[in-house]
């Protein structure tokens, strides 16, 4: 146990010390090289403000709304038959992956850790939930990567279900996780009965609750979401600063070296290594870079898919700043996006070469971005997509929900009529 304990505080030495000359490392950089760091901040800005800002605020909000009026509540009950065998999570938790399946990073965070501090989940439920829910939007899979980065709208559906089927094996895989912290089966009763009445009842009980007026609902939603944004605008800034000092100082060079032997151990082109890099970092920076490379279809798709699953430090950094207030551990999470990558990857060799590619063209979406859109047009179109993504996701998992539940409904009565 000493051994443990020194060991401990070793390795807690090793990484404070290795934080505080990182800090000091990008610091001094940044003094040395201002106009690059002014320059990247401004792009970093740009992102936050014209994409991610106007994007995201309004699900924000609405999902705030959503949870105080008790409406999360509501579906939490309908969708329990379906998310606790599956998932091994509460049915709330449907509505995390819904709208982070529609909305894109880092959506289901917010969700999820709003989820911790209303205890709807434990922290264990609230580490698997975040395992799986943390997936790139469709539109930015097949409008951004697939027609505007690789010039293909036929890759959009093998990237987008690549994605999401290895998403949903991390989450079958994390449902094993933590178990031995798991307490509901000792607290939970069974409910019988109805169970659109009892989702009914649980919205009400959840409004009666909270017990703050429209108005006070409506403000604190706003407020809560607007930190949340701006929290979140931070983080894009600090990690554009921060790829772009590593990059002038040579730290990407070195990793470089790193990920071209990893892709010559399983025999892709080395050139794909410096999108590998950028994607440690940002996603968005590594997919075009993957689209730009000198490779094979084959093993772009693949690295591009490794690195929309990956998602990047920045957003990792950004679920971080999220979720830490509410006691949800972050190395769950980074387990899950590096299984993530993994399985998306397999995935994706799989759909390539299979006869799949040639029946993509059924699945292929109408790009969001027009030559001819403003700015005003785009948002209101990205705000109808998302919510009618969502409407139909929720749609249909409540059905299979409640078609699971009357399933078990009709085999206990048969059962117990057998007896």
């Amino acid at each position: 146990m000493r051994i443990f304990s020194r060991g401990k505080r070793y390795h807690s030495r090793l990484l404070a010390y290795f934080m505080a000359f990182g800090v000091v490392f990008i610091t001094i950089s940044m003094v040395n090289y201002p106009k690059e760091a002014f320059d990247s901040a401004i792009m970093g800005l740009n992102l936050w403000w014209s994409v991610v800002f106007p994007s995201l605020l309004p699900f924000f909000i609405l999902s705030e709304l959503l949870m105080g009026l008790g409406v999360v509540h509501f579906i939490g009950i309908l969708l329990e038959p379906l998310m606790r065998p599956v998932f091994n999570v509460p049915g709330v938790g449907a509505f995390a992956l819904s709208m982070g399946l529609a909305s894109g990073y880092p959506m289901d965070a917010v969700i999820t850790g709003n989820f911790r501090k209303n205890r709807l989940c434990t922290a264990v439920e609230a580490e698997r939930l975040l395992s799986f829910t943390n997936t790139a939007d469709p539109l930015f899979m097949f409008g951004a990567v697939a027609v505007g980065m690789f010039g293909m709208p036929e890759l959009g559906a093998v990237i987008a279900l690549a994605h999401y089927l290895s998403s949903f094996l991390v989450g079958i895989i994390f449902r094993f996780h933590g178990r031995e912290r798991d307490h509901y089966a000792n607290e939970t009763k069974i409910v019988k009965g109805n169970i659109l009445l009892r989702a009914f009842r649980a919205l009400y009980a959840a409004k009666q609750e909270d017990k703050r007026s429209i108005g006070q609902l409506l403000g604190d939603s706003v407020k809560n979401s607007m930190n949340t944004i701006l929290l979140i605008g931070g983080f894009i800034i600090l990690f554009s600063v921060f790829l772009r000092i590593l990059s002038i100082v040579g730290i990407t060079d070195l990793l470089t070296t790193v990920f071209a032997g990893l892709l010559g151990l399983i025999g892709f082109t080395t050139n794909l290594a410096p999108a590998l890099v950028s994607g440690l970092f940002e996603i968005d920076l590594g997919a075009l870079a993957a689209s730009q490379a000198d490779g094979s279809l084959l093993e772009k798709t693949v690295v591009a898919s490794i690195i929309i699953a990956w998602s990047g430090l920045s957003v990792h950094g950004q679920v971080a700043s999220i979720v830490i207030e509410s006691g949800i551990r972050m190395l769950p999470y980074m387990v899950g996006r590096l299984l993530h990558a993994i399985l998306a990857a397999i995935i994706t060799i799989f759909l390539m070469k299979s006869s799949f590619l040639n029946a993509t063209q059924l699945f292929i979406l109408p790009v969001l971005l027009t030559p001819n859109s403003t700015p005003v047009s785009s948002f209101l179109t990205r705000i109808e997509q998302v919510s009618y993504q969502i409407l139909v996701l929720l749609s249909i998992m409540i059905a299979l929900s409640i078609a699971i539940h009357i399933s078990r409904e009709l085999y206990g009565y048969i059962r117990r009529k057998s007896y």
